[in-house]
């Protein structure tokens, strides 16, 4: 396995830091299903956080079958930083606001959107590499798309209720 950190293939970089990136998403997917249960917001947040949770591990088997290890200290890095993202300001004193569901859904349209461009751009380099398969890249991209469609309904739904006084 290469080590990324030691390795300046770009294939291996470009994995490792979406491999980090999937690492903030889970978390923040997680902590957003779990910030809304029981909410009418909740059913799709826990079916799009078990989603988000299937596709890192895809992309971690896509990693292995090119032999590509995910790099530690970015998934730290990830993970805290989406700990750290916890204590920004949300216009309440102490916990959970319509404004944090709001930037929380519109972090996950970003983390999303660079989900699809992942597996977009691994379709680009599969013709050359039978290490990719092109069918499974295609259902993934699918799936993202899907994902972002829901996502982009969801958070204009939370942008009337956050800002409906403003």
């Amino acid at each position: 396995m290469r080590l990324p950190m030691l390795d300046g293939d770009p294939l291996s970089v470009y994995l490792t830091d979406h491999h980090a990136g999937s690492t903030f998403g889970m978390e923040l997917a997680r902590r957003t299903r779990d910030e809304n249960q029981g909410t009418d917001y909740g059913d799709f947040l826990a079916r799009l956080a078990t989603e988000i949770e299937e596709d890192r591990d895809s992309l971690e088997a896509i990693m292995r079958r090119l032999e590509v290890s995910a790099d530690p200290v970015k998934v730290a890095l990830a993970w805290t930083g989406e700990k750290i993202g916890r204590l920004k300001p949300n216009g309440t004193l102490v916990g959970y606001s319509p404004v944090s569901r709001l930037l929380e859904l519109e972090a996950l349209v970003a983390g999303v959107t660079g989900k699809l461009a992942l597996w977009r751009a691994l379709k680009e380099l599969a013709p050359r590499d039978g290490r990719l398969d092109e069918a499974q890249l295609d259902r993934l991209a699918e799936r993202a798309q899907r994902q972002l469609t829901a996502l982009r309904i969801q958070q204009r739904r939370a942008a009337r209720a956050a800002l409906a006084g403003s």
